[in-house]
């Protein structure tokens, strides 16, 4: 496997690429943020070691480039930072791991074990279907090019659809998902929900997108921008 291992530290970087190259793999490495851009964008990578503190910019904007890019490597975060906003930066940015300084070589091994076993699934950092865009990190929506006002549980019902597009949804699993509580059969919180959401993604907009399916629940239709 073909490993791109991106630290500015010159000792460090060495070392991780022995270690690494010891376990069989292939490693390329890079020095600063635009470089690990240009090879992760230039090369096919079955994984990413990224330090968090580059020059240039740094490993968050690194994530999101490579993402932005369509480039898919699972991402490993290395770090002397070990607060949790960082954390949540990080996973937002796009990265599938977050590996703290000083760390065991062993338990970074295991790490890259484990994700690319995953595989390289499309992650966008950005949910889209058609015109209608959701970015989970920020908490914000729009319709083309008009940002969208939701509430909290509107704001879940969408990511929700977007994140499952064209399949039917039904209530229980939507109560499942966005209220966290078991289907009594009698509340009708979803049918008002999606009501609150239509109003706010379609009908402005002369759409039809969010639809009832009779019998079964409802289904975010996909449709061109």
């Amino acid at each position: 496997m073909r490993v791109l291992v991106v630290d500015d530290e010159i000792r460090m970087a060495g070392l991780v690429r022995r270690g690494l190259e010891e376990e069989g793999y292939a490693v390329d490495v890079a020095h600063d943020g635009p470089e690990a851009v240009w090879l992760g964008t230039e090369n096919t990578y079955d994984a990413i070691v990224l330090d968090v503190m580059l020059p240039g910019f740094d490993g968050f904007e690194v994530c999101q480039r490579l993402r932005q890019a369509n480039r898919w490597a699972p991402v490993i975060l290395l770090t002397a930072r070990g607060e949790v906003d960082d954390r949540v930066r990080g996973l937002d940015a796009g990265a599938d791991d977050y590996l703290v300084k000083p760390f065991s070589f062993a338990e970074l091994g295991a790490r890259l074990r484990a994700v690319t076993r995953r595989g390289q699934a499309a992650r966008p950092a950005v949910l889209a279907v058609g015109d209608l865009k959701l970015n989970p990190a920020t908490r914000r929506a729009w319709r083309g090019d008009d940002e969208l006002s939701l509430s909290p549980k509107e704001f879940a019902l969408l990511e929700l659809f977007l994140r499952h597009p064209g399949e039917v949804l039904t209530r229980t699993r939507l109560l499942e998902h966005v209220w966290d509580f078991a289907y009594d059969g009698l509340s009708n919180v979803v049918d008002q929900y999606v009501g609150y959401l239509r109003r706010k993604i379609d009908r402005p907009f002369g759409r039809n997108d969010l639809e009832t399916v009779r019998g079964a629940g409802y289904r975010l239709r996909v449709t061109a921008s």
